[in-house]
């Protein structure tokens, strides 16, 4: 994973390689001419050239029988959409064949598009951090970031600032990993080039680091507060258990606090995601996923998969190493870059 964090170059200019933080003029590589949509298309390209070429195959003209069924349930199926989503999608899709009287594969793909729509698409719900909504706002909005080790927390965390100071918001990072002294060191790197101010503390206790970087960011008036958190796998239970007291001290710092929940996913991680989702929501209550590493190996269906057996809103997708490559889902556009 590319770590936009090295100490010998400035971690965004140098994360984003097309993208100007200093106000410095710089001049524009090919990657930052296309569009979000095409970078999308290039990054699920894994998915992309399995499907487009088995599908266009399966679409091509023909009468629509079981064996045609049996092929695409093994192709979804290859491109991690997983047992379950595929076995409903198909259902849907079948549903769709007979209320429309279609007979020809060539009307097979604007069902199955129509299928993943109709999955996918509850899914899309852009965050919001309130800070407009008068007396309802919270402030500091505070967004507790968890994952496994190597999900993309500490490189989610540095975007997602990048992001929210670009719309004029101030942001306060807390370094809760106090298990990896790395972690707690990037995110000092990042803070100092860029003017973000990070509570980090090296005695280990993660809760006591919230605790003060909460009531930093109220004397300060921050806006957001992003807090990171130690890795943790789902069999973890005790250490599972460790980072829900982590919430518990989050929320008697500020009440109502942490605000999101969002679980950093590594979209190469596969089904193994979908156990990630079910294992973290179950300890912390996940109000938003972030599917990371959508860098051209990744199979996309794993959304599909989540979506089934977890449908927890996808926040965001991070298809990339540059500082705005990480977007808000939006599952037309994930379709259309994973099929056509």
């Amino acid at each position: 994973m590319f770590d936009f964090f090295k100490k010998d170059k400035p971690p965004v200019a140098d994360a984003a390689k097309n993208t100007v933080t200093t106000g410095e003029s710089k001049a524009e590589t090919p990657e930052a001419s296309k569009s979000w949509g095409e970078r999308l298309k290039q990054s699920l390209s894994k998915t992309r050239k399995q499907l487009g070429n088995q599908l266009a195959s399966l679409f091509g003209g023909g009468k629509i029988d079981a064996e045609v069924y049996e092929e695409l349930e093994a192709i979804l199926i290859t491109s991690d959409v997983g047992v379950n989503a595929t076995k409903n999608l198909l259902a849907d899709i079948k549903n769709r064949v007979k209320a429309q009287s279609l007979d020809d594969t060539v009307q097979l793909k604007a069902a199955l598009k129509e299928a993943m729509s109709d999955l996918l698409t509850p899914l899309q719900k852009p965050l919001n951090t309130h800070l407009e909504q008068g007396a309802s706002s919270h402030k500091p909005f505070v967004i507790m970031l968890a994952g496994v080790n190597g999900a993309g927390k500490t490189t989610t965390i540095g975007k997602l600032a990048h992001a929210f100071q670009a719309e004029g918001k101030s942001v306060l990072i807390a370094a809760g990993d106090t298990f990896r002294a790395a972690a707690r060191e990037q995110l000092q790197i990042w803070g100092e080039r860029n003017n973000v101010h990070v509570v980090s503390q090296t005695s280990g206790d993660a809760a006591a680091v919230m605790f003060d970087a909460i009531n930093s960011a109220i004397a300060k008036n921050i806006d957001i507060v992003l807090a990171d958190t130690a890795g943790r796998l789902p069999t973890q239970m005790h250490l599972m258990e460790e980072i829900a007291k982590v919430k518990r001290v989050m929320n008697k710092a500020l009440p109502g606090a942490p605000h999101e929940v969002l679980l950093v996913l590594d979209a190469n991680t596969g089904q193994n995601a979908v156990t990630q989702v079910k294992t973290f929501d179950d300890a912390l209550g996940v109000t938003g996923l972030v599917l990371s590493k959508l860098d051209g190996t990744a199979k996309g269906g794993v959304i599909a998969a989540i979506a089934e057996a977890r449908p927890i809103p996808i926040r965001y997708i991070g298809i990339g190493e540059a500082i705005d490559d990480l977007r808000p889902f939006n599952a037309s556009e994930f379709i259309d870059a994973m099929i056509d």
